[in-house]
């Protein structure tokens, strides 16, 4: 075999097949006069597939700048397509079809893309018909057995199609593939021949960690099929039927292709036989009985009939060579099955109008289990560490109500370290201990924690599966008043201990869900403190949103029913016709009910029907401490002469399912608290039932609620400790109607846009289409670009010597820089002595 030529940096290879097509093929090779590239940039290769015809020497004659590399036997397109890619010299390879043309920007939009994703493998070209106003390729689709095909093909180019986008495969008509990647993965598989060589190049790419980018405005012209001219239609058939099976041999993991491969072959036998001739055949038989001996009639089916036979007769041949492709490829794969079905476009429909097909495509779906396999339904996990009882602090019903969103597509099993006494008809609930949660990270797709869950399970951060962190709680933070019981060296170990649990969450999270766009950029700040604000994850997605997403606290959906009366004329001391104001939550170190009991013993004074309710005094999970702030709030109000009078405290936690009717017998909602870096960056969630209730509200300034509190007219905001303030904005609420009554009306406005259906938006669409993050689960090879891209180009890069230099840096520091820059030297030198020699 001939050495490869060197790889010239910034070049890209154009390789066509040529097979008894010489007049498309110097077609094609002209019209790369209009392109919008440097000639010196380019570079033509064309493959020969042993024609016959002369048609090597006529290509050379009328494109002189051409490269005819001739072929001794017609390999096929896969064949033809690696033969020329061994030769070529280009950074990148370009494959197009001889009866297709280049648009003029055809290379120049495509090698943006390239230059500036690295983990852009593979670029998809539109194609449109030779007039360019039908679709020929604008996305590809994938059957359940294997079958790839361009749903959108023949429709007009009406523009709906002119959005980027990642996709499964490319055709091989128009499309790019980085040189040094497409020789890592073997390129084409030359056993395909032709027909669905590309379907399973772009499937390996994206088992492989690679991306493959539809990019629009790479645009080529195609004539359909007509590259098929010199092929018979058995053959075709045969060759489809073939290599659907080999692809979904190759690339499906080892759960998919259990059910999806016995059904694919029993498939593919009706879709021969129920063509033409085979089926009339068939359905004599089933009329007839047996014949006496094979002497009383001959039969005749066509080979189109039989070419699924001989396919699957052809699988069996390969199979050898096959095992060993699928093992390796399974071995290094870096996406799921889960990930990439979103990918497949693919619909259950039968793809051929024909009785006894549709028919035994229906029966296969449901022997075999198809529908389910391949749906885009998830096996989702959602861990929390409160306990999941009637009685629900703020992180189990954040749990519980992703659990509602999730279950209604996808089959979800809601867990907690704690206690488990409820149930939901939709969705498994129950207690878990670390045997049952290693099975169900095995069973799931996606495992969504909060908390210490990741702390208390560490080998979670080893998982493949994706892992979603939800820190809408910056609990380090809280614990930096909370932990103050706990003595200086206490309190330094809590929130150093909270600090680095966060740290791990932030460093495996494939994806994270936050409370505000001011939480967004607080969470932003330390994801890129951890290092996981990088070129791979912004190459990703430049607006991160694909690995932060703010998903709020919300309401229920569903209007608050009053069911029973639980304040008003119930609680000893509170009278029906009483004012109540409402503490809707539990008493924290980082609140402030100190300021508020002032404002109550003040307000007492002028309205005398002022009652303070606390909803929940001990906390529902027993591992969370009594507070102090709770002590001193009860201390206060006993010294004031409040307890019992003008103040109620509830010692225990009210009912998730039964809190609406406190909140309906209130008249105000009220949260205060302390001015430090916690309140900057927390979500009040007791504020979300006011709103849900429309409860006016008054609240301490200066976290996220304020600013919609006074922008939308909720309710009255005031500065933190100030006593009088706080006493005017209570007696404004309770003592103006008009007043309340208005808060109220907007807060009924509002309400819709925080419910639960509303906010978790982002959280569904992830788990429709869930992947693991860019940097964590990089491409194979991908973690040594910056040196392939040294190896294709012959020539360091400054971009990429800096991108390497800072990953040695975070796996080892200067020692490791200097390491590998000595070792680049030697590799240097050494090539500079073979190039001396030579």
């Amino acid at each position: 075999m001939n050495k490869p030529p060197a790889i010239r940096a910034g070049v890209v290879s154009v390789v066509l097949v040529n097979y008894r097509g010489a007049e498309d093929t110097i077609t094609c090779l002209n019209s790369f006069d209009a392109v919008n590239w440097p000639a010196d940039r380019l570079e033509l290769v064309v493959v020969d597939n042993a024609s016959g015809d002369g048609s090597a020497e006529r290509i050379r004659a009328a494109v002189p700048g051409v490269r005819v590399v001739e072929s001794d036997s017609n390999r096929g397109f896969a064949g033809g397509c690696n033969l020329g890619a061994a030769d070529a010299s280009g950074e990148y390879l370009a494959f197009i079809n001889n009866d297709a043309r280049p648009g003029a920007e055809w290379i120049t939009a495509a090698v943006e893309v390239l230059d500036t994703q690295a983990d852009v493998a593979c670029v998809a070209s539109k194609v449109l018909d030779w007039e360019g106003e039908k679709v020929d390729f604008v996305d590809g689709s994938l059957t359940w057995y294997g079958m790839g095909y361009k749903r959108e093909c023949e429709q007009p180019d009406t523009g709906e199609w002119d959005k980027p986008k990642d996709v499964l495969f490319a055709t091989g008509a128009a499309m790019f593939v980085r040189a040094g990647v497409y020789r890592a993965v073997d390129g084409f598989d030359d056993r395909f021949f032709m027909f669905y060589e590309d379907v399973d190049l772009g499937w390996r790419l994206n088992l492989l960690g690679w991306r493959v980018r539809y990019v629009p405005t790479s645009v080529a012209f195609h004539r359909h099929h007509a590259s098929m001219k010199s092929y018979g239609p058995w053959r075709e058939h045969y060759l489809l039927e073939r290599n659907a099976l080999f692809s979904l041999y190759k690339n499906l993991g080892d759960d998919l292709l259990a059910k999806a491969l016995p059904a694919a072959l029993l498939l593919a036998v009706r879709r021969g036989l129920s063509r033409g001739d085979a089926d009339n055949l068939i359905l004599d038989l089933a009329s007839q009985p047996p014949a006496a001996g094979p002497e009383d009639e001959t039969v005749t089916v066509s080979r189109e009939s039989l070419a699924p036979v001989f396919a699957i007769d052809a699988l069996v041949d390969h199979l050898p060579t096959l095992a060993e492709s699928r093992r390796r490829l399974q071995s290094e794969r870096r996406r799921s099955d889960t990930e990439l079905l979103p990918l497949f476009r693919q619909t259950l429909e039968p793809a051929y109008a024909h009785p006894r097909y549709e028919a035994a495509h229906r029966v296969l779906l449901e022997a075999f289990g198809i529908e389910q396999a391949f749906s885009t339904r998830r096996k989702i996990v959602i861990a929390t560490g409160e306990p999941l009882s009637a009685r629900m602090a703020g992180p189990a019903i954040r749990a519980w109500a992703m659990a509602v969103a999730l279950s209604a597509d996808h089959d979800v099993e809601l867990v907690t370290t704690g206690t488990c006494t409820i149930t939901h008809p939709r969705f498994s609930i129950r207690s878990a201990g670390l045997a049952e949660m290693r099975g169900l990270e095995r069973w799931c797709d996606v495992f969504i924690f909060q908390g210490l869950i990741l702390s208390t399970f560490r080998w979670l951060i080893d998982s493949d599966k994706v892992l979603i962190a939800d820190i809408y709680n910056p609990f380090h933070l809280e614990q930096l008043e909370q932990a103050k019981d706990q003595g200086a060296e206490g309190r330094a170990r809590t929130v150093s201990d909270c600090t680095t649990a966060l740290n791990d969450q932030l460093t495996r999270g494939d994806f994270f869900l936050c409370a505000s766009d001011k939480q967004r950029d607080f969470w932003l700040g330390q994801l890129s403190a951890v290092g996981r604000i990088n070129p791979k994850t912004y190459d990703a997605d430049e607006t991160m949103a694909s690995l932060i997403a703010v998903a709020p606290f919300g309401v229920p959906d569903e209007a608050p029913v009053h069911t029973r009366q639980a304040l008003k004329g119930v609680v000893p001391g509170i009278g029906a016709d009483d004012k109540v104001i409402l503490w809707g939550g539990g008493i924290y170190n980082w609140f402030d009910p100190l300021t508020l009991l002032h404002a109550i013993d003040r307000l007492r004074q002028r309205r005398p029907d002022v009652r303070l309710f606390f909803l929940g005094l001990k906390h529902p999970n027993p591992d969370v401490p009594e507070m102090r702030m709770a002590v001193t709030a009860r201390a206060l109000s006993d010294s004031l002469g409040l307890t019992d009078k003008h103040v109620f405290f509830n010692e225990g936690w009210v009912e998730y399912e039964d809190r609406q009717n406190y909140l309906l017998e209130a008249d105000i909602g009220v949260s205060t608290h302390l001015d430090h870096v916690e309140t900057a960056f927390s979500f009040r969630t007791r504020i979300l039932d006011y709103l849900w209730t429309s409860l006016p509200i008054v609240a301490t300034a200066g976290d996220t609620f304020a600013d919609l509190i006074d922008s939308k007219g909720l309710g009255i905001t005031v500065p933190a400790g100030d006593v009088e303030a706080l006493e005017e904005a209570l007696f404004c609420l309770l003592d103006d109607e008009g007043a309340n009554a208005e808060c109220r009306a907007r807060l009924a406005e509002v309400m819709p846009n925080h419910t639960w259906t509303r906010v978790l938006a982002p959280l569904v669409r992830f788990c429709q289409a869930p992947r693991r993050a860019a940097d964590l689960a990089s491409p194979v090879g991908y973690e040594n670009m910056a040196e392939l891209a040294e190896a294709v180009s012959g020539r360091p890069r400054l971009r990429q010597d800096v991108a390497l230099a800072r990953e040695y840096f975070r796996a080892g520091g200067p020692v490791e820089v200097a390491r590998r820059a000595s070792k680049r030297l030697l590799r240097y030198g050494a090539a500079v002595t073979r190039r001396l020699a030579e």
